[in-house]
């Protein structure tokens, strides 16, 4: 019976220090925070620390960025409902123009929304030559290897810092995974306004997105449209592309609007 108790006692002991531990990540849980600053926020010494963060690591409840931590994929499928009633109204608000790209292009189209450094899926609409593709609706994939994600990380200084100083996962041989590089595609998007994924996160298939612009001049969510590597009419899709997301960011809540031209514009024009 006293070893019973005893390891009774020892396993509600780990889960307190595992639920302090997550409780500490506060509004970093999705760029990072080190071990010694974990440590310190829990009050638990670092060998401690470092052996309830591998346990929650193997479960996928967080995950290593660099030599930090931030919250893992686990917690984000456990805790959708924490933040979907904000994007729910985001979606929904914007599922008219995804429908609007879909019936004008007949491809896969995709409506997403900045999440960290990553990008959730709040829509998708398929198009009749569809390709098997990650991008599932509330799901997360890293911003910096999606047309969706580069389209918002390019206008969001905040989301671009945070992902040029953590780890660049690399899907395919395409992905892009040197800060430098990736800083160098996010400006030239900012210079044309348009976003182009091929083969990044999945050989094969390419994409092209553009940001859905908010009132304080930055994005509140991208729309894209992806097809087979080849095939996609980049030119097309973009006009196409700037055309709905110029209508789309008429229709979101005003307050203070930073005068903002459309992403741009003319850059592909004639």
């Amino acid at each position: 019976m006293t070893v019973t108790t005893a390891s009774a006692r020892d396993d509600r002991a780990a889960i307190d220090k595992a639920v302090s531990l997550l409780a500490c990540f506060g509004e970093e849980g999705l760029t990072g925070v080190g071990v010694s600053e974990l440590a310190r926020r829990a009050g638990l010494s670092k060998s401690t620390t470092h052996r309830v963060l591998a346990t929650l690591e193997r479960n996928d409840v967080i995950e290593r960025v660099g030599t930090n931590y931030r919250l893992g994929t686990r917690l984000h499928e456990l805790g959708r409902t924490v933040y979907a009633p904000g994007q729910e109204k985001l979606r929904d608000l914007l599922i008219p123009f995804l429908t609007d790209l879909y019936a004008t292009t007949q491809e896969t189209v995709h409506l997403a929304a900045l999440y960290g450094t990553d990008v959730v899926y709040l829509a998708k609409l398929y198009g009749h030559r569809q390709l098997p593709s990650p991008a599932r609706i509330g799901h997360r994939i890293p911003a910096h290897c999606t047309a969706v994600g580069k389209a918002m990380l390019a206008y969001d200084p905040d989301a671009t810092d945070a992902a040029l100083t953590g780890a660049l996962r690399r899907y395919t041989d395409h992905t892009i995974i040197e800060p430098v590089a990736l800083a160098a595609e996010l400006a030239s998007i900012r210079r044309i306004g348009i976003a182009v994924e091929n083969g990044e996160v999945q050989r094969g298939l390419s994409c092209v997105a553009v940001p859905v612009i908010g009132p304080t001049g930055r994005p509140v969510a991208a729309l894209s449209v992806s097809g087979p590597t080849g095939r996609l009419d980049i030119r097309a899709h973009a006009a196409t592309l700037r055309r709905v997301a110029s209508d789309a960011a008429r229709v979101l809540p005003t307050g203070r609007r930073r005068a903002t031209p459309t992403p741009g514009l003319h850059a592909l024009a004639g």
